[in-house]
């Protein structure tokens, strides 16, 4: 069901996640890379992401989530470019739609040690290897939008 449809007849509003867009100019110029990180459940490619804590603006806590997830620290955009949607799996089989605010951050800040290196696997990809590698389609039209003009877009 579309969110339009859910809200149209009522339905819930759903709790927004923040995703961290970690980005950074490819070293032969080429363009830029994007990183993703696996999964802690599945093993697939996906963006640091996670829910707002406390009084967190979804800036703050895409921040947060690109430092614990994927070790990495940076410039966040003023604001998110857009957001997807998925479904989660909670530990009983039960699937939650979940919606997400994708907000980029130029990374600046590479550590070698994060809370969750032995938990999940980071990568940088082209943004068109990365927009093969997430499973929401919505997700990675948005990587390949944002790819075409980083600069401009997270501005």
């Amino acid at each position: 069901m579309t969110e339009t449809v859910r809200r149209l007849f009522g339905g819930n509003p759903r709790r927004v996640q923040a995703a961290a867009l970690p980005w950074r100019n490819a070293a032969n110029g080429s363009g830029i890379e994007i990183m993703l990180v696996t999964s802690r459940g599945t093993g697939r490619w996906v963006l640091p992401k996670g829910w707002p804590e406390g009084l967190e603006t979804l800036a703050m806590a895409a921040q947060r989530e690109a430092r614990e997830e994927a070790g990495v620290r940076g410039r966040p955009a003023a604001g998110e470019i857009g957001r997807f949607y998925y479904h989660k799996e909670d530990g009983t089989g039960v699937e939650w739609p979940c919606e997400v605010a994708v907000v980029p951050l130029e990374v600046t800040e590479e550590r070698a040690k994060w809370p969750e290196r032995k938990q999940r696997t980071r990568q940088w990809f082209s943004p068109q290897e990365a927009a093969a590698a997430v499973k929401e389609r919505d997700l990675g039209e948005l990587l390949i939008a944002f790819s075409h003009n980083p600069r401009e877009i997270a501005a």
